[in-house]
């Protein structure tokens, strides 16, 4: 499935703000290429790039996977893992392209396996490998790609 890319005439800054609850010093754009680059103005307390980079790449998934669909095309469990990370020196600055993989189960589908294994755990008649593999198999995996630019 593809995802529509989040508008980038929107501040990002005040809308993680505003929806998440977070003040992360940022500016820029999403991230979807150098030239809409998220842009790092420094880095929080006890929280080092890798952590900061990982949490706006999250951030973003559930922005497109979730809080932007339509009830019935939204996800939940999503899941970021980085897979690769390329540091690009150039006249513009210093960027990380960094590539995650993205995991995630309509929001429906896992309520319902939520509620299942809940239900089932610790019962005689719940085959847990059966659970989990069909919850597998229900999982939607992306790889995304996320610049970031660090000013610090």
């Amino acid at each position: 499935m593809k995802f529509d890319e989040l508008q980038e005439s929107l501040d990002i800054k005040e809308l993680i703000k505003t929806t998440f609850e977070a003040d992360l010093p940022l500016a820029g754009g999403w991230g979807y290429t150098k030239e809409k680059v998220t842009i790092i103005e420094s880095l929080p307390e006890a929280m080092t790039l890798m952590q900061l980079e990982h949490m706006i790449t999250s951030i973003r998934a559930h922005l497109e996977m979730n809080i932007t669909q339509e009830q019935e095309s939204r996800y939940g469990a999503i899941n970021a893992n980085e897979k690769t990370r390329e540091e690009i020196r150039d006249a513009d600055g210093i960027y990380d392209k960094v590539t995650y993989e993205i995991t995630g189960i309509k929001e429906d589908i896992y309520n319902a396996f939520s509620k299942e294994y809940k239900e089932g755990y610790g019962k005689a008649e719940f085959d847990l490998n059966d659970h989990f593999n069909r919850r597998k198999k229900a999982t939607l995996t992306r790889e995304v790609t996320h610049y970031f630019q660090i000013i610090d």
